[in-house]
């Protein structure tokens, strides 16, 4: 079935494989090509990950263990071990805005979309490459201008920002206001200037890429859904990262020029501030703008990630796959108009407040709509548990059991009981940074035959994927409780406070849970490098998937085919198709080659399909003949 013979055509791009003639610059750091764009994202998205999770790691010895002596620390962190051997409250506020600032934006968004969106978009659309190559590359250098940025503010003497990763005003807005108010603030919003730049470049190429180049026959109705997924993805973060751009703007001039758009009645020590007539609120509708949207930047690439592993590793085709789309762009449309539910205790009027409570449960259907397709498209499938398959079905989990704790979130009477505790912090864990990270890593097991040519060990990704799974629902699951009981989040230290006192030993648990799941984290890293020299060769086609990056050869070269771009026949969800030779019929094969297993509005279109043959055919031998 796979090696039946499929019509081919070519784009306007030079089909011949370019990158013999690069030397090691232009191939590897100022590439134009889209899959080494990819692996730079993935590579540095990788990187921000470990600094992230150690710096989560640091602020749960704090939260797990108050009364440890961390004396042992100061090698690594210096003067914000105190005299006393505990950690600097100023710099457990800045490791906390880091931690978060660092998973949200440069691990789970510019390392799941910037990785997956660069690598398969032109992959599995048929293109040689991106719209604009050139945009490609500065994408990632100004992501990488970000990150030197915002790597640099972690060292310098007054600390990394220290407002949360909100960096909600006054707090941010005051340099005299705490340390972290300072010169890392200054820097924070200039790395995040950056990488807003680069998040737009990004869109913009994603979003013409997939309009302008796909290949012959690739109508938006064959798209695989981790296309479609990517394709509303660039149009969220193109339509809200502007307005995070105009928030920071104003906090600029609110900072450095006197303004006041934040700023308002405003004391410190004792002295009332000349600052009047703005308002902090403003800041968190336009943060929030951008925020909510966010959760979405962040989720929907690895939804469309998990589609196509599943599908894929089910044998089966994916279960709705009209309303997979449908529930998709419901969700990059109702995700611009719930962005006040996070405001509820900003003093909102309750009548607004019901509005956006009601438009935040709608918003729980077209999720509900994709995890039961999931469900229904791993029923009665034939499985095969490879590791990537594993971390797929972990997503759903987590989509579950955090999307049910946000239905109680969206209630605002309840949201206003629970905002300030520990049960967001596990509900927003579970169902965007654990989920979306399970995504990011299903992605990589999934294409790292295709990224590197090689095999990723899978008794190793099995024990990652269980110490991973477990201790994440180990870390989490136990927050949703002390938060119910009433325990605050962002606390530096709660023992003075005799009603929390009780949950010391289930905070030195989650601590303990947190540390394992990461240390399990290195189990992926050995795995993932030295699989990339080392590991089992990969064949063309290793998982027998039906999208097209599997027809490229091994190490694809710049252009990807180097002949012509296949024609695609059909949607990419064939598998197991009652009749046919094989389980799986990849896009490229005609439907005149498989009778045996078409349908019948599928018999309909073998005629039309022959004659477009046949004009392609004639069409070519007129060309040769000209041309000779």
């Amino acid at each position: 079935m796979a090696t039946a013979s499929v019509a081919t055509h070519d784009t306007a791009h030079d089909h011949h494989d370019h990158e013999h003639h690069d030397n090691f610059v232009t191939k590897y750091i100022f590439t134009t090509d889209h899959k080494m764009i990819g692996k730079q994202f993935l590579i540095t998205g990788i990187f921000w990950a470990l600094i992230g999770g150690l710096l989560s790691i640091l602020f749960r010895l704090q939260l797990g263990f108050p009364d440890m002596n961390l004396e042992w620390l100061r090698p690594l962190l210096g003067g914000w071990i105190t005299e006393t051997g505990q950690l600097d409250q100023t710099f457990y506020l800045a490791l906390v805005t880091m931690h978060g600032t660092i998973m949200v934006f440069f691990v789970l968004t510019a390392g799941l979309s910037g990785t997956f969106s660069n690598f398969l978009i032109p992959l599995q659309i048929g293109a040689r490459d991106m719209a604009s190559g050139f945009m490609n590359m500065l994408s990632y250098w100004f992501f990488f201008i970000s990150s030197v940025i915002m790597f640099i503010s972690l060292f310098i003497k007054t600390g990394p920002a220290g407002g949360g990763w909100v960096v909600y005003p006054p707090l941010s807005a005051l340099e005299q206001a705490i340390p972290g108010s300072g010169l890392g603030m200054t820097l924070w919003l200039i790395a995040m200037t950056f990488f807003i730049a680069s998040s737009l470049l990004g869109g913009i190429n994603y979003i013409t890429t997939v309009i302008n180049l796909r290949t012959k026959g690739m109508s938006f109705s064959r798209l695989p859904l981790t296309i479609w997924a990517f394709f509303l993805t660039a149009v969220i973060g193109l339509l809200s990262f502007p307005v995070l751009f105009a928030a920071a703007l104003l906090l600029v001039f609110d900072r450095s020029f006197g303004t006041s758009f934040y700023l308002s009645d405003i004391y410190i020590g004792g002295e009332a501030l000349p600052n009047t007539g703005g308002s902090p609120v403003l800041y968190q509708h336009l943060f929030w703008f951008l925020g909510h949207p966010e959760v979405y930047i962040v989720l929907l690439p690895a939804l469309g990630i998990t589609s196509e592993v599943i599908a894929t590793n089910s044998r089966k085709p994916i279960f709705g796959y009209k309303a997979m789309i449908i529930s998709m762009l419901g969700i990059t449309i109702l995700s611009f108009i719930v962005w006040a539910h996070h405001m509820f205790v900003s003093g909102m009027n309750p009548f607004l407040g019901s509005i956006f409570m009601f438009l935040t449960l709608i918003i729980a259907i077209p999720s509900a709509v994709k995890v039961f397709n999931y469900l229904t498209t791993l029923w009665r499938g034939n499985l095969i548990f490879t590791p990537a398959m594993l971390f797929s079905i972990g997503l759903v989990s987590f989509f579950i059991s955090g999307g049910l704790t946000g239905i109680f979130l969206g209630n605002s009477a309840i949201d206003i009981q629970l905002h300030d505790t520990y049960f967001v912090v596990a509900h927003f864990h579970l169902v965007m940074g654990s989920a979306s990270f399970f995504g990011m890593v299903a992605g990589i097991y999934h294409w790292f035959p295709k990224m590197f040519g090689r095999m990723m060990d899978a008794r190793l990704g099995y024990v990652h994927f269980w110490l991973t799974f477990v201790g994440v629902y180990m870390v989490f699951f136990p927050m949703h409780y002390i938060g119910i009981a009433g325990f605050p989040r962002r606390y530096y230290s709660w023992t003075g406070f005799e009603f929390s006192n009780m949950y010391t030993d289930l905070n030195m648990f989650v601590s303990v849970a947190a540390i394992i799941t990461f240390a399990a984290q290195f189990i992926f890293l050995f795995n993932f490098f030295y699989s990339m020299y080392r590991g089992r060769k990969a064949s063309q086609n290793p998982w027998r998937s039906n999208t097209l990056e599997w027809t490229t050869p091994i190490h694809p070269g710049h252009g990807n085919w180097p002949g012509e771009i296949p024609t695609v026949y059909r949607w990419p969800y064939d598998y197991s198709k009652p009749g046919a030779k094989e389980d799986f019929i990849p896009q490229t094969v005609p439907l005149s080659a498989t009778p045996e297993s078409n349908l019948p509005h599928e018999q309909e279109l073998v005629k039309l399909e022959l004659e477009i043959m046949k004009e392609e055919s004639e069409a070519l031998v007129a060309n040769e003949a000209k041309e000779s």
